[in-house]
């Protein structure tokens, strides 16, 4: 297999198949700082809605021990208002069918989602917020507004801007 010269750093006078390997672009990558960042980001989000009053107690403890996790923000950020089918809420969260229906299995019996009858089509059915799913919701926007806030209070708010202004056209 052929070896990419680009991760090889040359000393003077050693030949290639001495060179020492220079790693440190696998921990300053664009994909890694992204990675890195959206768990810091959902982190901050969960902790808060541990801690939020408007959070649903019971929503509220999972959050604060630790048993809702960035999977289950998926559900949060990617089922409409209206209701979605488990086959597009998969694909927008980018997970499978079977992932996302596990997601939904635990969500449910939470009581965040429930699951009704699609009234298009008599054969589908669709995963809806519970009025409990609408308060983590709306506490899950404030918490939101707030990580938002302490990212820019931590870069500064041009470069906060920069960031989200790129993130948004790298998007499109």
């Amino acid at each position: 297999m052929p070896v990419n010269d680009s991760f090889i750093t040359h000393s003077q006078g050693q030949a290639p198949s001495s060179a020492v390997r220079d790693d440190r672009w696998r921990e300053t990558h664009l994909g890694r700082l992204l990675g890195h960042s959206m768990r810091r980001f959902d982190a901050r989000v969960l902790s808060l809605m541990a801690h939020n009053e408007q959070v649903p107690l019971a929503l509220s403890n999972l959050a604060a021990r630790d048993q809702i996790s960035a999977a289950h923000v998926h559900i949060t950020r990617h089922l409409s208002l209206q209701g979605s089918r488990l086959t597009d809420l998969a694909q927008a969260a980018g997970m499978s069918k079977q992932a996302m229906g596990n997601l939904v299995d635990q969500c449910e019996a939470w009581g965040l989602v429930k699951r009704t009858q699609d009234s298009r089509d008599a054969r589908a059915r669709l995963v809806e917020f519970t009025e409990d799913g609408l308060a983590w919701l709306a506490a899950f926007q404030v918490a939101v507004a707030q990580a938002e806030e302490e990212f820019k209070a931590s870069v500064g708010l041009e470069i906060a801007t920069v960031v989200a202004l790129g993130l948004e056209a790298y998007c499109m």
